[in-house]
């Protein structure tokens, strides 16, 4: 009788992997190696292992407590607080009306209790998805980036089933910078309009400010100042929680000092609504003694929205009719671009406000699939988990993701019975909020530490950055990362070769070359020809070469067609070549294009036995 069982060498529960089966029976234990396919048996598809996996909630209700209620009650109404002026405005960056900023603030915070596992992080509008929004709206206005918010939850669906959230690692840092930065300056240039009371139509980047130029004397007074103080107030607020009250250790500070301090924190925290509610006040005064000295938001639509599928047509102001793939054609590039941005996003708060708990980009695509989707059905545009307010969420004392059902209620709450209110709030305030809260998006501080730890990240960063600024967003963080995989594939094409001559006991002499990584296509005809130089140069096409391939972990087709060449060069001037410390697996690469004279030693015994025997002194 014999017994079997599987160790599960690679790859996740979700997901295909290589399984190594052990048949054990009276000639000894066999080794196999077998792919998984991924067919799961259906007791354990809905395991409580995988149930908990693809529903976090069901983890965070199993322990949820008193405490942690509290926590998520306080935390998700300083959120709510913070999100409703931000809605508002950023739905002005992406040249929506208000009321579209709000639909897009309720529907990801109650799905994303149920289904995400970042607990800090807020899903709603976010800036660069409002700017990203309008770069590709192309005129078809709330019916253009509802259907983008839609397509981009199924995309990201899609991505989330094919378990492809690794793709977001080709994102990489200075890229990220890059990005982030001039998304940022684009952000802000889109606002100076209404901060300074202007009128005038203009997108790019560069078409903004030769407008600014030409109507800079039409420059509303009132609006400039109210803007410029709003501004003033809230990089002041910003910092006046970091005032120090009492010992810094807040166990030794009294009760008075601790109330103070918490005070602080809340006006800081919720400066954004505070500034936003004194100046529609003020508006409101100056209104009712028949004043208008700002440009206002205006009506913003009354009530909830109703909920429906997105229009798959839109009418054009020429009277054309947009079908739905004419529409996606629209849409091409930003569907491809919004979902990795948007877990992106997501998954920098996870990085930033880490607890313990490794980050499942497959869930999170899941997970944001779902709230893109789902919020399309009531008018919302793209949304994501917005850094700014995962800060708020996270100094807020969040201890789970149901923090959001509270954010999303008062955001239900605002929709329902404050929306009268919105017409009151001055374009230059919100202006205002959106500028103070972009400009610590631009990263230039992270340019000399670049510079210290590597020069060559600086050219991806400057690529991006520029493309961004000068072309458009989507397009920018695509050449980025283009330029990126370029360094990446010449660095693998170029791997360092280490060429060292050693002497052996007997008095011979010999050639160890080593390569530092694994032998693919781009690297092939590279390390052929350094090993035949060296073998050349400085073997005098006499001594034994020994290519040392402790590095070398796996290697393709091309590569074994690359070590077939090179064998045969070596064979053509008798100079004897051996491959020491080949791993099993490459050695069956090497040996499938039937190689001649092939020879590898897996010991070092064997490779001065067969050195021995190449040289001229008797064994």
């Amino acid at each position: 009788s014999g017994s079997t069982r599987s160790m599960k060498s690679g790859g996740n529960d979700s997901g295909s992997g290589d399984w190594t089966q052990l048949h054990q029976n009276g000639d000894g234990p066999k080794f196999t190696r077998s792919r998984w396919t991924g067919v799961t048996p259906r007791r354990r598809l809905f395991s409580r292992k995988v149930l908990d996996k693809r529903l976090p909630i069901l983890v965070n209700l199993r322990d949820y407590s008193a405490e942690k209620a509290v926590a998520d009650l306080l935390a998700g109404v300083t959120v709510g607080l913070t999100v409703i002026p931000q809605a508002i405005a950023y739905a002005n960056v992406a040249g929506l009306d208000a009321q579209y900023g709000l639909y897009s603030s309720f529907v990801g915070c109650f799905v994303y209790a149920i289904f995400g596992s970042v607990k800090d992080s807020p899903i709603g509008p976010t800036a660069i998805m409002a700017i990203l929004t309008r770069e590709n709206l192309h005129g078809m206005g709330p019916q253009g980036a509802i259907l983008l918010a839609f397509l981009t939850g199924l995309v990201q669906l899609l991505m989330g089933v094919a378990q492809l959230g690794w793709l977001v690692d080709f994102i990489s840092g200075p890229v990220s910078v890059g990005f982030t930065s001039a998304a940022a300056i684009i952000i802000a240039t889109s606002q100076i309009k209404d901060l300074l009371g202007l009128s005038y139509s203009a997108s790019q980047f560069l078409a903004v400010w030769d407008q600014l130029a030409c109507h800079i004397r039409e420059t509303r007074k009132w609006d400039a100042i109210l803007g410029l103080s709003c501004m003033t107030v809230l990089l002041l607020l910003r910092k006046i929680k970091d005032i120090p009250v009492g010992p810094k250790d807040t166990k030794e500070r009294t009760t008075g000092q601790k109330l103070l301090a918490q005070s602080l924190w809340f006006i800081s925290t919720a400066r954004n609504i505070l500034v936003v509610v004194v100046c529609a006040v003020m508006a409101f005064v100056f209104h009712k003694h028949d004043m208008e000295p700002f440009i206002l938001s205006g009506k913003v639509k009354e009530g909830l929205p109703s909920i429906a599928l997105p229009e798959f047509t839109h009418v054009d102001s020429s009277n054309h009719t947009m079908g739905f793939f004419e529409m996606c054609s629209n849409l091409s590039t930003a569907m491809i671009v919004l979902p990795l941005l948007s877990l992106l996003e997501d998954v920098s708060l996870a990085k930033v406000f880490p607890d313990g708990k490794s980050i499942d980009a497959t869930q999170e695509l899941l997970a944001l699939g779902l709230c893109n989707t789902l919020s399309s059905f009531v008018g919302s545009m793209p949304v994501s988990g917005a850094l700014s307010r995962g800060a708020v969420n996270n100094a807020s004392g969040v201890r789970t993701t149901l923090g959001g059902i509270y954010t999303g209620i008062i955001v239900l709450v605002s929709l329902q019975f404050f929306t009268p209110y919105f017409y009151y709030i001055p374009k230059a305030s919100l202006a205002a909020v959106i500028i103070a809260a972009v400009v610590f998006m631009v990263e230039f501080h992270v340019v000399k530490p670049i510079w210290r730890t590597n020069k060559m990240d600086l050219i991806p960063a400057v690529a991006t950055f520029f493309s961004c600024l000068l072309i458009r967003l989507e397009l920018g963080i695509v050449i980025g990362i283009s330029t990126n995989v370029l360094f990446l594939l010449y660095a693998s094409a170029r791997p360092s070769v280490q060429v060292e001559k050693q002497a052996c006991s007997w008095g011979g002499e010999f050639l160890v070359i080593t390569p530092d990584r694994s032998l693919v296509f781009p690297s092939v005809e590279y390390v052929r020809n350094m090993i035949c130089k060296a073998g050349v140069k400085q073997g005098a096409s006499s001594i034994p070469v020994v290519i040392d391939s402790r590095h070398v972990q796996g290697a393709d087709f091309t590569a074994a067609k690359g070590v077939k060449s090179l064998i045969d060069d070596f064979v053509k001037r008798n100079q004897p070549l051996l491959f020491y410390n080949l791993k099993p697996s490459v050695v069956e690469v090497f040996q499938a294009v039937q190689p001649v004279s092939f020879h590898h030693c897996s010991t070092e015994q064997q490779l001065y036995a067969m050195l021995k025997g190449y040289s001229k002194q008797p064994v």
